[in-house]
């Protein structure tokens, strides 16, 4: 199982040329994941840098910790958006730059358990803090109509939300859904069976997991976390994999560099090389927006 969580951190040798610009330097993962970005990074820094890494998910801070295994990096067991007191309690008064990685972990996708993929049968789960109590499987089994077509037309950008809501109502009244193959399977009762490369219910998945985290709630936190926690001449770069959110990074850092203390490193999102998209396919959507602090 450990092979197939091989972390390969996208755009890695990009980010770092962008956002590393003091080598001792200290340094925020606002999303450590496996700790492929941090590891980079260290390799890139000098002795006496220091990466803090945030992540909500206790199962991935332990791999990201055995995987990195350096000194110069802590890890903390919280949101980025949190940041700004989690930083202060460790008497760090700004960092040199921020990377924020929206993407999901690999291991996340791939194991059935955490129930983030169609492709497995699994618990409809989808918490990336398993500590939390909300699930998908709470939300599909308790939600209302009206919240349930809500989250599918504006976190899945499904056109056919109220036809996939009324379906989850009509099943749950039978049996509860608990599984990933469950709710698969009612989509499909929905919206018919896959055409194509992509599968109906994909934007259903999506939308429940940025449900079931608060996603969009965090993303827009970013703008105000960087305000507080970016020295002058620092940088924040956040990588993002699909245009819901990259509109929501777009359109904070649009405003502050409104204010005349910010300036946009690249005016338009930066994509990955085709030759990255050819050995790592997870990485054909992501876009990369650097902002600078003056």
């Amino acid at each position: 199982m450990e092979q197939t969580w091989t972390h390969i951190p996208i755009m890695a040798q990009q980010i770092a040329d962008l956002l590393l610009l003091n080598p001792s330097g200290v340094y925020m993962d606002g999303t450590l994941g496996l700790g492929g970005h941090t590891k980079f990074f260290l390799s890139r820094l000098n002795s006496q840098a220091h990466i803090f890494g945030f992540d909500k998910d206790p199962q991935a801070l332990q791999m990201a910790m055995t995987r990195v295994a350096d000194e110069r990096l802590t890890a903390c067991h919280a949101s980025y958006s949190q940041a700004p007191q989690v930083l202060a309690s460790h008497n760090v008064q700004g960092v040199d730059g921020a990377l924020f990685d929206l993407g999901l972990s690999s291991y996340q996708l791939d194991d059935p358990s955490r129930g983030f993929s169609l492709l497995r049968e699994g618990p409809l789960d989808m918490r990336f803090d398993t500590t939390q109590t909300l699930n998908a499987a709470a939300i599909v089994n308790t939600w209302g109509m009206e919240e349930l077509e809500r989250i599918f037309r504006d976190y899945g950008e499904e056109r056919r939300a109220a036809q996939v809501a009324q379906a989850i109502l009509t099943a749950r009244r039978t049996q509860a859904i608990q599984t990933t193959t469950q709710l698969k399977q009612v989509v499909e009762s929905a919206l018919g069976p896959k055409r194509g490369r992509i599968h109906p219910a994909t934007q259903i998945f999506q939308a429940l997991r940025i449900a079931c985290n608060q996603e969009f709630a965090h993303v827009e936190q970013i703008a105000s976390v960087i305000e507080h926690v970016l020295k002058p001449g620092a940088r924040a770069a956040v990588l993002t994999f699909h245009s819901l959110e990259d509109r929501l990074v777009k359109n904070q850092f649009k405003a502050l560099a409104a204010t005349g203390a910010w300036k946009l490193v690249n005016k338009h999102a930066l994509a990955p090389s085709y030759e990255e998209i050819r050995q790592n396919h997870r990485a054909r959507s992501a876009k990369l927006r650097v902002i600078e602090r003056i």
